[in-house]
C-alpha cells in the first residue's frame, strides 16, 4: 500500500451541476474511477508486496444457526425503499429527498466469530440539481450498534468503508483503499475471533480481492453487538447476507445468515400496535428538552419535525444552513442553498410516507399541537387501526428526572463553551509563545556573540556572568499550569425548571397570531389516550388559562382590524381638524378676517329672515328694524380678554365671541398634541370594540407603535417629541390618556367626548406652559422636531 493511499484526504471539491443525462455522466464517473484504480494498482506493484493473507478458512461449525437474516425495516430511515423481496434497496428521490442519505440495519447483529456480508451497486441515480460538495452518489458499508444513529459516519457507535475508498469512524476519515463502483461485488468482513491474527478488525474486499488492510475496531465498540448497516445516496443496491457468497474470498468465510445463533443477536420484528405521540406544551417551558429526553429514552421512536429534517440534511453532507440561527425551534428558518431543500418539500413527502410505515413516531409540532383544528388534521393522517394515537401534556413544574436532564444539558453547554474558550486561549498563548521564543532566541544569539567577544578580550568573568544570567532566565521562563475548575451550575441555575435556548420556541409573530386559540387535547378529538406527565389535568388547565391571560396583556393582536365605526370617526376628525387649521389661517389674515366678519353678519341676517318677514306682514316695521339691528349688533365682535377667558365655558371654539378662535395661538406643537390626543382617544375606545375580548381591554406601551400604525397607517416616531419614552409623551396630554397600574394604556375621557373638549385641553396646556416659561422654567418648553411632524394642513397652506 502506497503512502498516497495511507494519508488522510480532505473532502472532494464542488461538483458540477447535474446534466440531463445522468446515466452518461455516471458512466464517465465510473470510467474515471476505474482509471484511478488502475493507477493505484501500478503503484502497488512497484512497491514491496503485501504480506500473505493472514485470514484462514473458517472451521466447520455444527451449532444452531440464526433464523432469517434480512433488513430490519423498522430500523431504517424513512426514505428507504426495499424491493426484490428485500434483496435490493433504493430510496425516495422526489424533490429534496434525493440529497438525503438513506440507511438501514440488518435484523441480526454479530457479537462473536468472523462473518461477512456483500453488496453490489445495481444503478447510480443522478440528482436533478447541484447538491454542493461531495460525490453525487455515495455508498457506505459497515456495522453499527443497535439503537445508535442509523447513518454510518455519524458518531462513534459505527464504522464503515465508503465508495470513495475511505474508512470512517466518528470524525475520522482515513484513506484505506480504492474506490468501488457499479457492479463491483463488495464484501465487508468483521472478525471478532480473539484466536485469529486479525481479531477485532474489519476488512474490505472487492470482487474477492482484498482492498484494504484490516482496520482495527474502535475500542469503545469492542465487546458490543454490531449490526450490518448500509448507508447510500442516489444508488440502488443489492445486499447479500448469504449463505452463499457471490465472489469467494481467498479464504472460506461464513456469511451473516450462516452465523451461529450463539455468535449473534437477532432482533424480532415488533408485533405491537405502533404509537404516534403528540407532545403538548407551552413555549419557553422545556418543551423541546422534554422531546429530546423522550427520544433518548425511546430510540425506537422517529421524530417528525423540521429541526430533524435540517439535522438529516447536515448529516448527509449538505452544507449547513446559511441563515441557521433564525426562526424558531418549532419552525427553523434555514436556507441551505439547495432549492429542493429550501422549499421544504421534504416535509410534505414525509407526511405522506410516515403513516404508511410501521414505526413509532413523535410529532413535536409545538404550535399545531396546541390548536384543536391542527390536532384533528394531524390525527386523520394516522389511522386508528394502525396506530395508537396519544397526546402527552408537558406543562407546569417538570418531574425530577426532567429537571436532572435539563441541568445535565446546562452543564454540557458550559463544558462545551469552556472547551472552546480553552482552545482559543491555547491558540493565543501559543502564538504569543512563538513570538517570545523568537525574541528570546535572538537575544540568546546576541548574548552568545557578546560572550565570545568578551572571552576574546580576556574578560572571562564578565562572559561567565553573562552566560549564567542566560541560564537563570531560562529557569524563570518555565511556567506552571493552573489546574482547571470543572464548570458548575450557580445556585440560581440549579433552581431553574427550564433551559434558555439560542432560538425561541415560537417566533413573536407565530405566537401573537395563535396563542389565544391554544387548548388542551381532548379524547373527543380522536386520541386513544392523553397522558399528563408533569402535572394533573386540572393544574394544566389552570396554568394554560393563566398563561393565555398573561399573553393577552403582553402580546399584540396580529389579526386585529379597525372597524367601520372607527374609520367613520377618523374621517370626521380629519375633516374637522382641517376646518380648524383653515379658520386659524383666516383669522391671522386681516383681509380674510373682514370677509369672515361680513359673512358672520350675513349669516345673522339670514337667521332672522322668517321672523323679520312675519313682523313686516303684520305691519310692525319698527319692530322688524329693531330685530335686524340687534342681530347685526350681536354678530359684531365683542371685547374678550383672552388671558382671562374661562376656556371650558367657551361654547364655540371657532369663535370665542370676538371673532377669534380658541386655537388662534396654536403652534405646530399644539396641533401635533391635539391630533395625537384625539388619535389615542379614538384608538383606545375602538381597540376595545374591534377586538371584543373582555380579557384584553387595552394594550401596553410596548405595542403602542404597532397599533398606532395599524389604525392610522402611519409610523409613530418617538424621537420627534424630544423625549425618550411614551410615558413622557403622555405627560403632555394629561386628562386624556395615562398608563394604568396594570401597565395598560387607559383613556380618561368618555367615548362620546366631543372634539371641542380636546381643543380646550390643548389650549389649557399651552397656557400652562406659557406661564411656566414666563416664570423662567425652561423645562416647560417643548422640543418637537418640526420636520418630522405629520398633521393635516389647512387648505391652501403648506404643512409646517
Amino acid at each position: 500500500m502506497s503512502a498516497t493511499e495511507n494519508k488522510e484526504l480532505e473532502v472532494a471539491s464542488k461538483e458540477d451541476v447535474q446534466t440531463d443525462k445522468p446515466t452518461e455522466e455516471s458512466d464517465k464517473d465510473e470510467k474515471a474511477a476505474e482509471e484511478e484504480n488502475k493507477s493505484e494498482d501500478v503503484e502497488m506493484k512497484e512497491e514491496e508486496k503485501e504480506p500473505e493473507e493472514k485470514e484462514v478458512d473458517a472451521p466447520a461449525d455444527s451449532r444452531a444457526k440464526v433464523s432469517k437474516v434480512e433488513f430490519n425495516l423498522q430500523d431504517c430511515t424513512l426514505n428507504v425503499l426495499p424491493t426484490a423481496e428485500g434483496r435490493m434497496v433504493t430510496a425516495l428521490s422526489e424533490g429534496g429527498m434525493q440529497f438525503l442519505h438513506a440507511s438501514v440495519r440488518a435484523n441480526v447483529g454479530v457479537k462473536a466469530g468472523r462473518y461477512m456480508f456483500e453488496a453490489r451497486i445495481v444503478e447510480n441515480l443522478g440528482p436533478s440539481q447541484n447538491q454542493g460538495p461531495g460525490p453525487k452518489q455515495i455508498v457506505r458499508l459497515g456495522f453499527s450498534t443497535g439503537g445508535s444513529s442509523l447513518l454510518l459516519g455519524d458518531g462513534p457507535e459505527n464504522f464503515c468503508f465508503d465508495s470513495e475508498g475511505f474508512f470512517l469512524n466518528d470524525k475520522a476519515r482515513t484513506k484505506c483503499g480504492q474506490k468501488f463502483i457499479r457492479d463491483n461485488i463488495v464484501a465487508v468482513v468483521l472478525n471478532l475471533d480473539p484466536s485469529t491474527p486479525n481479531a477485532n478488525t474489519v476488512s474490505l474486499f472487492v470482487n474477492g480481492v482484498r482492498r484494504s488492510p484490516p482496520q482495527a475496531l474502535p475500542e469503545s465498540l469492542i465487546g458490543k453487538t454490531l449490526f450490518p448497516t448500509i448507508t447510500y445516496k442516489n444508488a440502488t443496491l443489492e445486499v447479500n447476507f448469504g449463505p452463499v457468497s457471490r465472489a469467494p474470498l481467498p479464504f472460506a468465510c461464513r456469511m451473516i445468515s450462516d452465523a451461529a445463533a450463539a455468535d449473534a443477536e437477532q432482533v424480532a420484528a415488533s408485533t405491537k400496535k405502533n404509537q404516534v405521540v403528540f407532545p403538548v406544551g407551552l413555549p419557553e417551558q422545556g418543551y423541546f428538552d422534554w422531546v429530546d429526553e423522550f427520544c433518548e429514552k425511546n430510540p425506537d421512536f422517529v421524530e417528525l419535525s423540521d429541526r430533524k429534517i435540517l439535522e438529516w440534511a447536515s448529516k448527509s453532507g449538505i452544507l449547513k444552513a446559511k441563515s441557521q440561527g433564525s426562526g424558531s425551534n418549532d419552525k427553523p428558518d434555514a436556507k441551505i442553498g439547495v432549492p429542493a431543500l429550501d422549499d421544504w418539500s421534504i416535509r410534505k413527502i414525509l407526511a405522506s410516507v410516515a403513516p404508511v410505515l410501521r414505526r413509532n413516531y413523535i410529532v413535536p409540532e409545538l404550535k399545531s399541537n396546541l390548536i384543536v383544528g391542527d390536532r384533528e388534521k394531524a390525527l386523520k393522517a394516522f389511522m386508528s387501526n394502525d396506530f395508537e394515537r396519544k397526546a402527552v401534556v408537558v406543562m407546569g413544574e417538570p418531574s425530577a428526572a426532567s429537571k436532572q436532564h435539563v441541568q445535565a444539558m446546562m452543564i454540557k453547554e458550559k463544558k462545551d463553551k469552556a472547551a472552546i474558550e480553552k482552545q482559543k486561549k491555547a491558540a493565543e498563548e501559543e502564538r504569543k509563545r512563538l513570538i517570545e521564543l523568537k525574541k528570546a532566541k535572538a537575544e540568546e544569539a546576541r548574548k552568545a556573540r557578546l560572550a565570545v567577544q568578551l572571552k576574546k578580550a580576556g574578560k572571562e568573568e564578565e562572559a561567565a556572568a553573562l552566560e549564567a544570567a542566560a541560564e537563570e532566565k531560562k529557569e524563570e521562563d518555565v511556567k506552571m499550569e493552573e489546574p482547571e475548575k470543572e464548570p458548575e451550575l450557580t445556585e440560581e441555575e440549579k433552581k431553574l425548571w427550564y433551559r434558555k435556548t439560542a432560538l425561541p420556541d415560537l417566533t413573536e409573530q407565530a405566537l401573537s397570531k395563535s396563542y389565544a386559540t391554544f387548548t388542551l387535547p381532548a379524547k373527543e378529538e380522536g386520541f386513544d389516550a392523553i397522558d399528563y406527565v408533569w402535572q394533573s389535568e386540572e393544574a394544566c388547565a389552570s396554568l394554560l388559562k393563566s398563561w393565555i391571560l398573561e399573553k393577552k396583556l403582553t402580546q399584540r393582536a396580529e389579526d386585529l382590524n379597525p372597524g367601520a365605526e372607527f374609520k367613520e370617526q377618523w374621517a370626521k376628525w380629519q375633516k374637522v381638524l382641517n376646518e380648524y387649521r383653515l379658520r386659524q389661517a383666516e383669522y391671522k389674515n386681516p383681509a380674510k378676517r373682514k370677509t369672515l366678519q361680513a359673512k358672520k353678519v350675513e349669516a345673522a341676517k339670514k337667521a332672522i329672515e322668517e321672523e323679520k318677514k312675519a313682523l313686516l306682514e303684520a305691519g310692525s316695521e319698527e319692530a322688524a328694524k329693531e330685530l335686524e339691528e340687534k342681530a347685526i349688533k350681536d354678530a359684531e365682535p365683542k371685547e374678550v380678554d383672552m388671558d382671562e377667558l374661562d376656556i371650558f365655558s367657551v361654547e364655540d371654539v371657532m369663535d370665542v365671541g370676538s371673532g377669534e378662535p380658541l386655537f388662534s395661538k396654536f403652534g405646530f406643537e399644539d396641533w401635533t398634541l391635539l391630533s395625537l390626543r384625539c388619535e389615542i382617544h379614538m384608538m383606545l375606545h375602538s381597540f376595545k370594540k374591534d377586538l371584543n375580548d373582555p380579557d384584553r381591554p387595552s394594550f401596553g406601551e410596548k405595542h403602542f407603535a404597532y397599533y398606532y400604525n395599524k389604525y392610522f397607517k402611519k409610523t409613530y416616531n418617538q424621537a420627534m417629541f424630544g423625549v425618550k419614552t411614551l410615558g413622557e409623551v403622555l405627560g403632555f396630554m394629561k386628562t386624556t390618556v395615562k398608563i394604568g397600574e396594570t401597565g395598560l394604556l387607559k383613556a380618561e375621557q368618555d367615548e362620546d367626548t366631543p372634539i371641542e373638549t380636546f381643543v380646550k385641553l390643548v389650549e389649557d396646556h399651552r397656557r400652562e406652559r406659557e406661564r411656566r416659561v414666563d416664570a423662567g422654567d425652561e423645562t416647560a418648553k417643548l422640543k418637537f422636531s418640526n420636520a418630522q411632524v405629520s398633521v393635516p394642513a389647512a387648505a391652501g397652506q403648506k404643512r409646517p
